[in-house]
């Protein structure tokens, strides 16, 4: 690798979660920065980075209306890491980029920094010392065994798996982590915007 990626690449957008601090409310569905929701942000910078098969991530009706392809967890009821195992399922021959739905900055730059990472299981950002594993590249056949083995063990943290997986930190340039804030709470959007 180092360079672009010459394997497939399937990216994920995951929209599996309650949303309880958002009341309820689909998070993916909120109205983005410049317009349209965030989900549909999302799946426009993952195909302008030229991954041009994209889907949702967890069951969520209410995005259906977005008439997106979607995939379930496997296994349901478990947070991202059944997500993460269906994605990687679904990209078992090459890579796959999963970003969370509640992020609505983050840019192109950050995508296509991540598909040109040297060669590794798992390339993700470290932001305020934490893995950003719902904004990270995953080397399918490498890393699906790691996470249907935490899947066994009832070991259901993303931050886990990457250590497990031995992540490579993306290095960001100076600021671009603001780029990976979310929005949890109805607060979170009224102040970012």
């Amino acid at each position: 690798m180092g360079g672009r990626l010459t394997a497939r690449v399937v990216g994920g957008v995951f929209v599996g979660g309650a949303s309880r601090r958002m009341n309820r409310r689909p998070k993916g569905l909120l109205q983005a920065p410049g317009g349209g929701s965030i989900v549909e942000r999302l799946f426009a910078v993952l195909e302008e980075c030229g991954i041009d098969d994209t889907v949702l991530v967890g069951a969520c009706t209410e995005y259906s209306e977005l008439g997106l392809p979607s995939i379930e967890d496997q296994p349901p009821g478990i947070g991202p890491l059944g997500g993460l195992v269906s994605l990687l399922r679904r990209s078992l021959d090459g890579f796959a980029v999963a970003l969370a739905c509640d992020m609505p900055f983050v840019s192109d730059a950050i995508v296509r920094s991540l598909l040109d990472a040297p060669a590794a299981a798992v390339v993700a950002p470290r932001c305020g010392g934490k893995w950003q594993p719902l904004c990270a590249r995953y080397a399918a056949a490498e890393v699906l065994p790691l996470a249907e083995q935490c899947v066994a063990r009832g070991e259901h943290s993303l931050q886990r798996l990457l250590t497990m997986a031995c992540a490579t930190p993306l290095p960001l340039p100076e600021g671009r982590c603001r780029e990976l804030r979310d929005w949890d709470t109805p607060e979170d959007v009224v102040n970012d915007r």
